[in-house]
């Protein structure tokens, strides 16, 4: 396992997480067959970063990032925030009042390193602190969703086809205590 910081953010960090989240949300369309829909990579690419500006305007309180640094190079990122709109329409906003931990994102030169999960580990010290007891997590990528389903079970909720033929959504409402 790789020697990972994992710390907050900081302003001088925007410009290295928004290449992060360009390489991995890049990397991740291609990998599922998926690269020609270059709208939906901007559009993602566009929340992520939306999601990091309200954590440095809201100092952490709205939405929460951590990064995980290798060689003084971000390799990682994970936050947690409010679930999102397609969280709350899909459960028929039963999910609405949950945080949401998303951007679990690695560096595909990382991947398969343990990353994910030290990342995963440090939100849930955060969380515990912060008292909150449960969390929901999404995913429309089949590479994510064999990870998520190793990890929590079978989703709450399973979107068949939602992103066109053969490409589900999943929902996950998981104990804060299974992130570790």
């Amino acid at each position: 396992m790789l020697n990972i910081e994992i710390r907050r953010p900081i302003v001088e960090d925007i410009n290295e997480l928004n290449q992060l989240f360009r390489t991995v949300i890049t990397d991740t369309f291609t990998k599922e067959g998926i690269e020609e829909k270059v709208d939906d990579i901007e559009k993602e690419i566009e929340v992520k970063n939306k999601y990091l500006v309200n954590d440095f305007e809201s100092l952490g309180a709205e939405r929460y990032f951590l990064v995980g640094i290798h060689a003084d190079k971000i390799v990682g990122s994970i936050e947690y925030g409010p679930a999102s709109e397609l969280i709350c329409d899909c459960t028929n906003n039963v999910f609405k009042g949950l945080m949401e931990v998303g951007t679990v994102f690695v560096n595909p030169d990382y991947q398969r390193m343990g990353i994910g999960n030290q990342l995963l580990k440090d939100m849930y010290f955060v969380l515990q602190n912060k008292g909150i007891k449960e969390v929901c997590l999404d995913s429309g990528y089949t590479s994510a969703q064999k990870i998520w389903k190793k990890k929590f079970g079978n989703p709450d909720y399973l979107l068949k086809d939602y992103w066109g033929e053969g490409f589900d959504h999943m929902i996950w409402k998981i104990k804060v205590s299974a992130l570790v």
